[in-house]
């Protein structure tokens, strides 16, 4: 069996590369998929403390597929709105949304 800490490592590996994606990174695409790391980052969380706490139940892994399926929502909203910002401004930089008009 896997040590619980070796998750949490991955975990935090994971969070810290993608908040890095996110801060270096400048096209939307690539801020998108360093946000999805950061959230499987939590999930793994969910998932280790619930093994760690409470062996026999099952509520981190049903916080687990619930925050799956709000990223998967967010994911689908937040390429939505990249295609239209693309098909508006023929760039998915996000400079090229920083001089929108209000």
């Amino acid at each position: 069996m896997i040590p619980v800490e070796y998750f949490f490592i991955l975990s935090g590996l994971l969070f810290f590369i993608g908040v890095f994606g996110f801060i270096t990174r400048r096209n939307l695409i690539a801020m998108l998929i360093s946000v999805e790391l950061i959230l499987n980052s939590v999930d793994i969380n969910f998932a280790a403390f619930n093994r760690m706490l409470f062996p026999n139940g099952y509520e981190g892994m049903f916080f687990t597929l619930f925050s799956i399926g709000v990223s998967a929502a967010e994911s689908a909203v937040a390429l939505a709105i990249i295609i239209n910002v693309y098909r508006h401004f023929n760039s998915d930089q996000v400079n090229s949304i920083e001089n929108m008009k209000l």
